[in-house]
Parts: C-alpha cells; sequence; structure tokens
C-alpha cells in the first residue's frame, strides 16, 4: 500500500501559559507530554481508547521505551500549532510512532517514539513485560505501517516503582 493509506492523526494544540517557560517558548518535556496524548489519541482513532487497551488485551499501557526529538523553530505562547501522528513500523512487540509539530505551516518539532506492548509478568507480578501485539490491534490501522517480526536485540522488562 501506498504511505498515504497509514492512519494519520491530526490535532491542533493551542499553546498555553502553564506550557511555556519564562522566554514564553514551550519548555521542552511539555512536548513529550503533548506527543504521549497524541499517541493515544491516534489509537482512539484507530477504535482503541486507552481504557479499550487495557480492558481488552489484558495489558498495562504501552509505554515508550526510546523517544527522540529534534527541535526546529520554538513555538510560543498563545500560538496554534498542528501535529500529525503515525505509527511507521510493527515489530512483534513494539512498534514505531513518529509526530511532527507543525508551527505556522513549518516543522517545529520532529519526535520518534518506540513503544511495547507491556503486561504484567505471569511469572513475577511486580515486573512488567513486553508482549506479541494481537494482529487485529495492527489490522485497525489499515495498511500501510509494516510489521518486522525481527527479533528484539534484548528483552524488556521493568520492575513497577523503579525508575
Amino acid at each position: 500500500m501506498s504511505k498515504s493509506n497509514k492512519l494519520k492523526n491530526r490535532k491542533t494544540i493551542h499553546i498555553e501559559w502553564g506550557d511555556c517557560d519564562p522566554a514564553q517558548i514551550v519548555y521542552f518535556p511539555r512536548y513529550f507530554f503533548y506527543f504521549d496524548g497524541c499517541t493515544a489519541a491516534l489509537f482512539k482513532k484507530a477504535g482503541l481508547s486507552k481504557r479499550d487497551l487495557i480492558k481488552r488485551y489484558k495489558i498495562v499501557g504501552i509505554p515508550f521505551v526510546d523517544v527522540r526529538a529534534s527541535f526546529m523553530r520554538p513555538s510560543r505562547l498563545s500560538e496554534a500549532v498542528i501535529r500529525e501522528s503515525e505509527v511507521t513500523e510493527w515489530r512483534r512487540s513494539s512498534f514505531c510512532v513518529r509526530h511532527g509539530l507543525f508551527n505556522k505551516g513549518k516543522l517545529a518539532v520532529e519526535c520518534y517514539e518506540i513503544r511495547v506492548w507491556a503486561a504484567l509478568s505471569e511469572g513475577d507480578p511486580d515486573k512488567i513485560e513486553s508482549k506479541p501485539i494481537p494482529s487485529d490491534v495492527i489490522t485497525m490501522f489499515s495498511g500501510g505501517a509494516t510489521r518486522t517480526d525481527r527479533a528484539p536485540s534484548k528483552r524488556t522488562t521493568l520492575r513497577r516503582g523503579a525508575r
């Protein structure tokens, strides 16, 4: 399928006073807050709210395990910016999300996330671990994103309460 068939979600974000530093530009951690909400909105557009994901698939969530961003232009108090998000790759138990944030029609911030399909460990309920992503979830995003069944470089296991 062509790239244009990927499920994308666009959202306008209005920059508020609490998003900004004293110079009245968005304080960089706020972008990660925006993008987390944008990933949730993308799943909701596919028909899966966070609540549905947790209830239907018995997972604890879809935390990110890798994130990087490039900041090309500032966004300022009272501006409206457009965010566009899409899943770019499906793996066995993780997936990649790309976010572009546009200000005045120009790319201001680009962010890439790798998230895991996380559930409680069957062997130790104090741990969470990655699980295979159900194929029906991928189908809900209807084409475009590719699935690679390569093995992850290491198993992702997180202990609850640990940082």
